[in-house]
């Protein structure tokens, strides 16, 4: 098992090296300049266009509002990429990791923002409301359905199955640490079985009901548990206030190699930075825009800019509560990893209780974000067949992937994960490429309106010279701007 995760940590180290970081830089500072910094100059719009109330689906009932739409995404991003990944970056890439975590979601807000619009743009409709995504922007955008189909196969794999995976466990190791606690005893032997079949049970419920079950869930658990969250990090730094700016030395400083604190130089600081800041926010990954897609909004704009919100939700506020709760305790690096650290760093801070507490919140927020996953994989799995035989597969395999990602290593699952997800951000940046000037002309279109004193309204026949949009017409959407 050691040989296979040194195989594939070196190519994992040259993939995102020559192609996955530096393919994220240029796409992202080419559409912030393209976007005049969208994702900076809009900020009012993206809190405003969240309260957008939405249209009814042809079933008769609510469509997913912009909100709830937000809220399946963020379940997917607030998760163990905010706890234990950012341990995890820290631990290994020394508090530099920080800054460029910082510095790629600042910058891949944009493109955030570009593939979200373009989500919207060629959405399809389906019975309880809209579906779409990259799979489906590169079919009918790029008239290029064998892309889509690649896209499709790789996000069910990396969603459906490898984050799926570090998601369970991260939700055992944060228990096994918090028994061990309590008890004295190391329980991760005995207690990773039982918690995988718990959390079997408990996913089985949920995702055989569907995506309105999903959005609700997402909807109530998300906002609550992040608040506490934040309220306990917020608290850790006030009883550490004096030390915050050398945090803030120490991130900067170990970014550009001017202080060196643990074995980790830049290159790991970059790399760590940039990996984790990429699981947790999955800006330009090509995740978000699958429930960006499903919000009923009179304005493919609305819902780029709800979507490029959830960066600053994810890294500006989540992640970095959790790198200052372990940077002000003095973390040792390269030795803790993963959830753990940053439990051992609260407790340290705030006693054992608090250990206890951020274990169940690991819990909900992982458990949040497997759903999250879920219909990403679902929603692709129906670009590829309508089967429900095919669906009812998908939900096994995903439960059987929780499972074994509940007893598998930490390592190795972290692993995959990587290589999963760079493929599909590459695939993914490679579309939007082209496709984003679609997205700059909708946001001069949606910026034209607001000037006017409008509520922004799109109809397709704004872009007749565009092929492929499926949805649009002018009597639907001008109804869904009157109820909102």
């Amino acid at each position: 098992m050691d040989a296979l995760n040194e195989a594939i940590g070196a190519v994992n180290d040259v993939f995102w090296t020559y192609l996955v970081i530096p393919l994220l830089a240029l796409v992202g500072i080419y559409f912030t300049v393209r976007s005049k910094a969208v994702q900076l100059r809009l900020l009012p719009d993206m809190l405003r266009d969240l309260r957008s109330a939405p249209e009814r689906a042809p079933d008769g009932k609510k469509a997913i509002s912009a909100f709830q739409a937000f809220s399946i995404s963020a379940a997917a991003r607030v998760g163990t990429g905010n706890i234990a990944g950012v341990a995890i970056a820290i631990a290994l890439g020394g508090p530099g990791a920080v800054f460029w975590m910082w510095l790629m979601g600042l910058i891949m807000g944009s493109a955030a923002f570009v593939e979200s619009t373009l989500a919207q743009l060629f959405k399809v409709r389906h019975s309880t409301g809209y579906r779409g995504g990259p799979a489906y922007y590169m079919q009918h955008g790029l008239r290029a359905r064998w892309m889509g189909v690649v896209f499709a196969v790789v996000i069910i794999f990396t969603f459906g199955f490898a984050f799926v995976m570090v998601q369970s466990n991260s939700i055992v190791a944060a228990i096994s640490n918090s028994v061990s606690t309590a008890t004295g005893q190391d329980a991760a032997g005995w207690l990773a079985p039982v918690v995988g079949s718990a959390l079997v049970a408990l996913v089985a419920v949920v995702i055989f009901g569907g995506v309105r079950r999903i959005a609700h869930v997402a909807q109530m658990t998300v906002p609550f548990m992040a608040l506490i969250y934040l309220i306990l990090g917020t608290v850790v730094v006030v009883l550490n206030i004096e030390q915050v700016p050398t945090v803030f030395g120490d991130i900067v400083g170990a970014a550009f190699g001017i202080r060196e604190i643990g074995a980790a130089g830049v290159g790991a600081a970059i790399m760590m930075g940039v990996r984790r800041g990429l699981f947790s926010n999955e800006a330009g990954m090509g995740s978000a825009p699958n429930a960006g897609a499903t919000a009923a909004v009179s304005h493919p704009v609305k819902q780029g800019l709800a979507q490029t919100f959830g960066i600053y939700f994810d890294t500006l506020f989540v992640c970095s509560i959790t790198a200052f709760i372990i940077l002000v305790s003095n973390p040792t690096y390269g030795e803790e990893v993963g959830a753990q650290l940053t439990q051992n760093a609260l407790e340290a801070n705030l006693g054992t209780w608090a250990l206890h507490l951020l274990t169940v919140i690991i819990f909900l927020l992982a458990f949040t974000s497997v759903l999250g996953n879920f219909y990403y994989s679902e929603s692709n799995l129906a670009f590829l067949t309508e089967s429900r035989t095919a669906l009812t597969v998908l939900r096994l395999v995903i439960i059987g992937m929780l499972f074994l990602g509940a007893v598998a290593s930490l390592d190795v699952v972290w692993s995959v994960a990587d290589v999963t997800m760079g493929v599909m951000a590459m695939v993914n940046l490679i579309a939007i490429a082209p496709l984003g000037a679609l997205a700059i002309r909708l946001l001069k279109d949606y910026q034209e309106q607001r000037k006017q004193g409008l509520d922004p309204v799109f109809t397709r026949d704004r872009l007749p010279d565009v092929e492929g949009v499926q949805c649009w017409e002018g009597d639907r959407v001008r109804e869904t701007s009157e109820v909102s």
